[in-house]
C-alpha cells in the first residue's frame, strides 16, 4: 500500500478545500466554481487517491478545482448519502465503488436507495482480486484447490478485512459458485500476517496489497477474479478458468445526485473517458496497479446495476448480516 500514500501525500500537497455553492449558473458554462468530490473513506486509502487523481485530471480539464471531501462511516455509506441530498447541480460528486452496489442490499435501513438517488456518470478504472492462499496449502492450482476443500468441508479459514467487505463477498461468490465449504474469518485489521503464518488458508485480496508477497514466493496466487488473466501476473489463471463465469472485480467510477442536467452529466463522462484513453493516464492507473476502464453513462448503469444483482445474491446465499 506504500504506492498509494506516496501518491496520496504528492495531491494532496496542492488540493484546497475551498467553499462549495450550492447553486448552478448553467449548464452550457459549467463549472463556473469548484466542484466537490465526495469519499466515503478516509484519506489515504485506494478510492480517496483514485478521486483525488482524478480531481487532478478533471481541474486541468475544465479549468476548475475538483475537491475531495472524505467522508468515512458505515461501510461508506456516510457519504453516499451525503452525496444522495446534494443539490443536484453539478457541483457534487461522489466517488462510486464495487461497495455501494454491495451495501444496496446488506444493508436494511439505509435512508437512500444507491440506484434511485445517485445517477451514474462513467466508470474509471478497475482491478482485479487475487485469489491467494498460504504456501503450506497442499494445493497447487485452483482445481486443486477446490478437490481440496470439497475432501475437507469447513476446514479451511478464508480471512477477510471484514463483514460485507469486498474480499468477503468476493469469497462468498466463489464458495456459491464452486460448492465448497469454507470458514469465514473476518478482519478488523490486517489479516496478512495470520495468512502468512498458516492460521487462515486463503483470501481475496487487491492485487496491489499481495503482489509483493507472490513475488516472493510467500502467498501462492491460484487465480485472478477478472475474466482475464492480469498482466501483472500473467502466469496465474483467472478464476473464471476453472469455476467458469466466475468474475469479481473492484471499481472506480463516478456518480452524482439524481436530477443532475444530462448536459452536466455528458460533460464529466466525455472529460474522464477522454483522459483515461490517453497513454499518461493508463500508465499512471497502471502503477496503481488499476486497470483503465471507459464506459457510456448508459453502459456504466447497466454495470452497476448488474452488479447490485449480483452481489445481492451472494449476500442472500451466505445469509450475510451486518450489525
Amino acid at each position: 500500500m506504500q504506492v498509494w500514500r506516496r501518491d496520496f501525500l504528492r495531491l494532496a500537497a496542492g488540493a484546497a478545500v475551498l467553499p462549495i455553492n450550492s447553486r448552478l449558473s448553467s449548464a452550457q458554462s459549467y463549472p463556473t466554481r469548484p466542484v466537490q468530490i465526495i469519499v466515503g473513506f478516509p484519506a489515504g486509502s485506494g478510492p480517496d487517491i483514485v478521486a483525488r487523481l482524478a480531481g487532478q485530471w478533471l481541474g486541468e480539464r475544465l479549468g476548475q478545482q475538483f475537491v475531495v471531501d472524505n467522508r468515512p462511516g458505515a461501510g461508506s455509506n456516510l457519504g453516499t448519502e451525503a452525496a444522495a441530498r446534494a443539490t443536484p447541480d453539478g457541483y457534487t460528486m461522489l466517488l462510486t465503488v464495487a461497495t455501494n452496489t454491495v451495501n444496496a442490499t446488506l444493508y436494511e435501513n439505509l435512508k437512500f436507495d444507491f440506484l434511485r438517488d445517485i445517477a451514474p456518470v462513467t466508470c474509471m478504472a478497475g482491478t482485479a482480486y487475487v485469489m491467494a492462499v498460504t504456501p503450506s496449502l497442499p494445493a497447487k492450482t485452483g482445481s486443486e484447490f477446490i478437490a481440496y476443500a470439497k475432501a475437507n468441508p469447513g476446514k479451511i479459514n478464508m480471512a477477510s478485512s471484514g463483514v460485507g467487505s469486498a474480499s468477503h463477498v468476493t469469497g462468498e461468490l466463489f464458495k456459491m459458485m464452486a460448492g465448497v465449504d469454507m470458514i469465514h474469518v473476518p478482519y478488523r485489521s490486517n489479516y496478512l500476517p495470520d495468512l502468512l503464518s498458516g492460521q487462515v488458508q486463503v483470501t481475496f485480496a487487491p492485487t496491489p496489497s499481495v503482489i509483493g508477497y507472490i513475488k516472493q514466493d510467500q502467498l501462492r496466487a491460484l487465480g485472478v477474479t477478472s475474466t482475464g488473466r492480469q498482466d501483472l501476473l500473467p502466469d496465474v489463471p483467472a478464476v473464471a478458468e476453472f469455476v467458469p463465469g466466475y468474475e469479481a472485480i473492484g471499481w472506480y467510477g463516478f456518480g452524482v445526485p439524481s436530477g443532475t442536467p444530462n448536459e452536466i452529466i455528458n460533460t464529466l463522462t466525455k472529460t474522464i473517458n477522454a483522459t483515461v484513453a490517453e497513454p499518461a493516464a493508463k500508465a499512471k492507473l497502471a502503477g496503481l496497479g488499476l486497470d483503465p476502464m471507459t464506459m457510456s453513462t448508459p453502459e456504466f448503469d447497466k454495470f452497476v446495476r448488474a452488479e447490485t444483482k449480483k452481489w445481492a445474491q451472494v449476500i442472500k446465499f451466505a445469509k450475510i448480516t451486518v450489525n
